[in-house]
């Protein structure tokens, strides 16, 4: 038995229920390849998982490994697998939403949920983008087909999906409005927004009309944004509800207004993300990480992330 480094957790409960583990190594099936996890993006999803919210519904009762996000290097392929190499570097945010295993030294999982990460990037980047990126991607390409000149208001645009929200609207023609600390104005209008609100200062209803696309990243839980989101759209006009989607009362309300609303989850897809490769190669897309931590900090991380104050993506170096 070979065995690895992880974060595991007995229970849900706060950051202080992540703890050092040795487990076993995984090994690889036919069609999936083993990944050397030098770095491990952490999200929302985490956090709210951990503590007995979020993915917690699927992946059971702990003990479980959190994380989802990966950069890291191919150390051996199953029977089948003809897209990666061993020695290849790559990213991917495996098996979403079943248990990939992210705060680990190996992942394994279907190559084709994979892609060969950015070459302008190292791996603590890369490892802070697939979960998030897809998210931005997927939402808005396939969900909510944005248009050139469609007006998209992205909420909690300066966050880790946020603010790849932001550059993947622009990169579709979008007139991109985001709400933010006035502190983020500067740093997101370079990603590409073209017109910002200080929802600390200003109710955003009442400063942006006419949005063809409403990306809602905060949710009716806080200040019943999502449900004040509808009065700023145009008839017809679309609320792609991301975290926990939202509840039968606002898909009435939207109906009723002539309006539309959808939630969302994102789905591995290594395909968008070799796509994404090339645009953040060519400079089309920027990453935004606060700091990389060690592994051994993932609840450092995680008291970060859950007080909501977060600039772009926080990322664990699994590799020593």
């Amino acid at each position: 038995m070979t065995l690895m480094r992880a974060i595991s957790q007995d229970t849900f409960g706060g950051p202080e229920v992540l703890h050092a583990v040795q487990v076993e190594r995984p090994e690889p099936l036919p069609t999936e390849v083993l990944v050397r996890v030098v770095s491990a993006g952490v999200n929302p999803v985490d956090v709210k998982t951990r503590s007995g919210g979020g993915m917690a519904g699927v992946l059971g009762d702990p003990p479980f490994i959190l994380g989802w996000d990966v950069s890291g290097v191919v150390e051996q392929i199953g029977f089948g697998v003809n897209t990666l190499q061993v020695g290849d570097e790559v990213y991917g945010m495996p098996w979403f939403p079943r248990q990939a295993g992210a705060y680990a030294e190996f992942v394994t999982a279907p190559s084709r949920q994979f892609a060969h990460k950015p070459r302008s990037l190292g791996h603590d980047e890369a490892a802070a983008m697939p979960l998030a990126v897809l998210t931005a991607w997927q939402s808005l390409l396939d969900a909510a087909d944005v248009q050139p000149g469609q007006r998209v208001l992205i909420h909690a645009a300066a966050g880790g999906v946020g603010h790849f929200a932001v550059q993947v609207a622009k990169h579709l023609g979008a007139y991109v409005i985001g709400t933010a600390r006035a502190a983020k104005h500067a740093w997101l209008r370079e990603l590409g927004a073209d017109e910002l609100i200080d929802y600390t200062a200003t109710r955003f209803e009442d400063a942006v009309s006419d949005v063809d696309v409403v990306l809602d990243l905060v949710g009716d839980g806080h200040d019943a944004t999502s449900t004040r989101s509808l009065d700023v759209l145009r008839p017809g006009g679309l609320l792609v509800a991301v975290p926990s989607g939202f509840s039968p009362d606002l898909l009435r309300d939207a109906e009723a207004r002539g309006l539309r609303a959808q939630a969302f989850l994102v789905e591995p897809d290594g395909a968008a993300l070799t796509r994404i490769a090339r645009l953040v190669d060519d400079g089309k897309i920027a990453i935004g990480v606060e700091e990389v931590l060690p592994l051994e900090k993932a609840a450092e991380a995680h008291e970060r992330i859950a007080a909501g104050r977060t600039k772009g993506k926080l990322v664990l170096r699994v590799a020593p």
